[in-house]
């Protein structure tokens, strides 16, 4: 009886896996024509697309983008406001797509949270820690070169050739 619990649970859990999604739908790739570079969130914000995008831009795009969400104007986003802004990206169907989550559980969602992710990304994607976001850094990272990676860019970005 304990052998069949067991291989129950197994085959249970081997489901679990797939949930029911092939391959290609589990992890987009960049040859999908579906996927999207991660820095396509962060692409909106180039205001003066000059192909820069500073965090200045950047801050001031997420305080638009926060302020029309919140429909209400009280400085936050409550359960309907945040429930329309998921929808809206999940709508669009991107693998950019980055849920708000209220992350201190206080059942609203702050311009903090609103703005953590883009602010997590830039952070990642500004090598040189300038506070600007160059075209080569946003084509290296859209390559998945990572901080501490071995290339020529790190030398560059510090003015060393």
């Amino acid at each position: 009886m304990r052998s069949m619990w067991c291989l129950a649970a197994a085959v249970a859990l081997s489901g679990c896996t797939t949930l029911g999604l092939s391959e290609r739908e589990q992890v987009p790739r960049e040859t999908d024509s579906d996927f999207h570079p991660t820095v396509e969130l962060l692409s909106r914000y180039d205001a003066n697309h000059d192909g820069t995008i500073t965090r200045a831009e950047m801050e001031a795009g997420l305080k638009a983008d926060f302020d029309a969400a919140d429909i209400n104007h009280d400085g936050h986003l409550d359960p309907d406001e945040t429930r329309a802004v998921n929808e809206q990206r999940w709508g669009q169907g991107l693998s950019t797509t980055s849920t708000l989550v209220d992350w201190n559980q206080d059942g609203l969602v702050d311009f903090n949270e609103f703005a953590g992710t883009a602010r997590s990304l830039f952070a990642e994607i500004d090598r040189n820690e300038n506070g600007e976001l160059s075209p080569k850094e946003l084509k290296a990272y859209a390559g998945h070169k990572k901080r501490g990676d071995q290339d020529n860019d790190q030398g560059e970005a510090h003015g060393h050739h």
